[in-house]
């Protein structure tokens, strides 16, 4: 494997990134059984981006949460679960829309990181 590519895409552990991985695959399949029920079916362009933010949806969640670790710290707060579950379908579905934009930000520390050692 290149040395770019396994700084960069191998940087993640393997049950990190298959975890995130797994929950990208549950908005595709969401989205994709949504746009099964129109009649038009699915544009492939639609489909094409889906499937990049797919793959890079586990780099767009390890920079949210790096930023809100580091942000918030050690720190523990106790709220309603429905309310935090709700709020976690949010930042997870948003990590997931604009994970195209999200994930260089991740691939880029993530490259930095294991050149430095």
């Amino acid at each position: 494997m290149h040395p770019v590519i396994a700084k960069t895409f191998g940087g993640l552990s393997k049950p990190y990134y298959f975890r995130q991985f797994f929950f990208g695959l549950l908005f595709v399949a969401f989205f994709m059984f949504m746009a099964s029920k129109s009649t038009h079916g699915v544009p492939i362009g639609a489909a094409l981006l889906m499937a990049i933010n797919a793959l890079l949806y586990p780099y767009s969640r390890f920079v949210y949460e790096s930023v809100v670790g580091f942000i918030m710290g050690n720190n523990v707060f106790y709220a309603n679960a429905f309310l935090m579950l709700f709020v976690k379908l949010i930042t997870m579905s948003v990590c997931f829309m604009f994970a195209v934009f999200i994930a260089p930000i991740g691939l880029a520390y993530l490259y930095y990181h294991h050149s430095k050692r």
